[in-house]
């Protein structure tokens, strides 16, 4: 994966998360960006404002949402727990009767979230 197709994956998780902590400016900023790949001049033109203002507020979001999961490592604790399940469910690929029986809650386990 390229490291901007890194970044943009990981501030889509990280607003899942915490977006609704962020102020309704941010949240729109951010979903024009990242959710709708609008260019930082397209905002701009959007909402009225310089290129640089949009880019200096949608930096200043995406270190609250840094900030915010290191504070509370909520997307980390979520990849943990897929990869936990993702690894149970491969070790019970041999024992296909009681897959099926934890299937459906590894599935709620993940999806608590």
């Amino acid at each position: 994966m390229t490291p901007v197709l890194e970044q943009t994956t990981e501030m889509n998780l990280l607003y899942d998360f915490y977006g609704l902590l962020l102020t309704e400016r941010q949240r729109t900023l951010l979903e024009l960006y990242y959710h709708d790949d609008w260019s930082l001049g397209e905002i701009a033109e959007h909402q009225g404002v310089s290129r640089q203002a949009v880019f200096e507020a949608i930096k200043r979001a995406q270190a609250t949402l840094t900030d915010l999961e290191e504070k509370l490592g909520l997307l980390q604790k979520h990849l943990k727990r897929q990869k936990i399940a993702e690894e149970l469910l491969q070790r019970l690929e041999e024992m296909p009767e009681a897959r099926a029986i934890v299937k459906p809650f590894v599935s709620e386990l993940v999806d608590i979230d």
